[in-house]
């Protein structure tokens, strides 16, 4: 029989046919990471692009309520208004460098009388309780702040928080919390700087590492997984022609195990002789 013959039955046609769904599956799952590094890429651009870009002013970026564009995220931005200390909220679950905490978010009541949301930065988690030991105060009065733009988080299900805090930055939820004024919802401030400066404040969030993770070598595993497949159905195909070619042509079956076995028991006859 040839092999394409043996190949063509019907038991080597549904190797061939899983052989090929795991292939297209790896093609799949290697797409993703694609897909992803390129993603990853993108974000590092706008990085690069926005960190260190001059100052513009909010209506620049955010003329209506739109969302932030993503192109946008890291612009700085110079704003003057009066923190609402009162309305000042803990975000929950957010570890920094493997120590658990809490951002802080106070917002800003804005000249035009909206309000924007400022993530003032990081704090750890108290020592005897579930929150910060010490929420630094922010200036009073009338401060001048930079912030770097960032869009607003989706909503968790299922996921809740105590009174003062909340488990995610969703804006549209931030709002309906805050009192006075119309709250932009289409982007919130990291803090950078403010003026006049306080004696303390929480961690600033620092400039995101230019790190596209290791998306692309899993690319390439994953095709070569793809490929390796199909390797090992030619090999498996071909050992089982091979061994029916031997049989068709009558030769010696081997059987050395066997053999390896009766000589154990002649020598153990032998030696029970003596």
């Amino acid at each position: 029989m040839s092999i394409l013959r043996l190949a063509s039955s019907r038991r080597w046609l549904g190797w061939l046919g899983l052989t090929t769904l795991f292939a297209l599956v790896c093609v799949g799952l290697a797409q993703w990471q694609w897909q992803r590094r390129l993603e990853a890429v993108a974000e590092i651009r706008v990085v690069a692009a926005n960190w260190d870009a001059a100052p513009v002013p909010l209506e620049e970026v955010l003329p209506d309520s739109e969302p932030l564009d993503p192109s946008l995220e890291w612009q700085p931005v110079m704003l003057e208004g009066e923190y609402l200390l009162d309305e000042q909220l803990l975000v929950r679950a957010r570890p920094l460098k493997g120590r658990p905490g809490f951002e802080v978010l106070t917002p800003l009541l804005l000249d035009d009388g909206r309000v924007f949301v400022v993530d003032r930065g990081w704090l750890p988690v108290g020592s005897q309780q579930d929150s910060p030991d010490v929420v630094p105060d922010p200036p009073t009065g009338r401060v001048e702040i930079l912030v770097r733009l960032k869009p607003g988080e989706p909503t968790i299900a299922g996921r809740g928080a105590p009174e003062g805090q909340i488990a995610t930055i969703h804006l549209p939820d931030i709002a309906e919390r805050l009192k006075p004024g119309e709250v932009v919802t289409g982007a919130y401030g990291l803090l950078d700087s403010e003026s006049p400066a306080p004696s303390t404040r929480p961690v600033a969030a620092a400039r995101p590492a230019p790190d596209e993770g290791p998306h692309l070598s899993y690319t390439f595993q994953w095709y070569l997984f793809g490929l390796l497949g199909f390797i090992g159905y030619g090999w498996a195909l071909r050992t089982e022609h091979r061994r029916m070619l031997d049989t068709a042509a009558g030769g010696p079956v081997s059987a050395p195990s066997r053999r390896r076995a009766s000589d154990a028991e002649e020598e153990d006859s032998l030696l029970e002789r003596r």
